[in-house]
């Protein structure tokens, strides 16, 4: 099984939730974080396939960051 590190990081000045990963090419926000985490869950499996990586089998830990970018 692949795992992923996913950082949710909150930017106070946009006042959204980012979701960041170096080996995912993900880019997606959302003002709730439940909602982004969602997101994250579906458009990863996807993204990693159209990248010819695993899909399937995909552990998504998820790591909340409270800054400012």
């Amino acid at each position: 099984m692949d795992e992923y590190e996913i950082l949710l990081v909150w930017d106070d000045e946009a006042a959204r939730w980012i979701a960041e990963n170096d080996d995912i090419p993900i880019a997606l926000e959302s003002d709730s974080l439940d909602v982004l985490i969602e997101r994250v869950k579906i458009a990863a499996p996807e993204l990693l396939e159209l990248n010819g990586k695993n899909h399937v089998n995909v552990a998504l830990n998820f790591k909340e960051e409270l800054c400012s970018l």
